[in-house]
C-alpha cells in the first residue's frame, strides 16, 4: 500500500514538473521552513494562510494590547489615570488568558 501511494506521488510530482507547474513558486530556491515535527498539519495550514493573509490571531493582538498597556502605566505619574490603567491592565490579562486557554482546549 504505502508502496503504491509512493510511486503515485512520484508520478504526480513528475507530471507536474513536465507541465511547468512547479516552476516560479512562492519560496522557491529557498530552504523548507523549519517545522515541529508533532505539529498538526493542519493547524499549520491555518497559522500558514492567516500569516499570508496578515490577520493577526486575537491572542497575539491581546499580547500587543496588554504590552502597550503596561509601557503607559510604567510612564504614567496621575494617580487617578494610573488606577484607570490599572483596571484595564486586569481586564486585558483576563481576556489574554481566556484566549490562551479557548487555543489550547481548540488543539487538545
Amino acid at each position: 500500500m504505502l508502496a503504491g501511494l509512493r510511486r503515485l506521488i512520484e508520478r504526480q510530482i513528475l507530471k507536474a514538473e513536465a507541465e511547468g507547474t512547479l516552476r516560479d513558486l512562492h519560496g522557491e530556491g529557498k530552504p523548507l521552513p523549519d517545522r515541529h515535527a508533532f505539529e498538526d498539519p493542519a493547524i499549520a495550514a491555518g497559522h500558514r494562510i492567516m500569516a499570508e493573509a496578515g490577520v493577526v490571531p486575537r491572542e497575539f493582538a491581546l499580547k500587543e494590547d496588554l504590552e502597550e498597556a503596561r509601557r503607559a502605566y510604567t510612564a504614567c505619574t496621575d494617580p487617578e489615570t494610573r488606577k484607570s490603567l490599572m483596571a484595564k491592565i486586569a481586564d486585558l490579562e483576563m481576556r489574554y488568558e481566556m484566549e490562551r486557554d479557548a487555543y489550547r482546549k481548540f488543539l487538545r
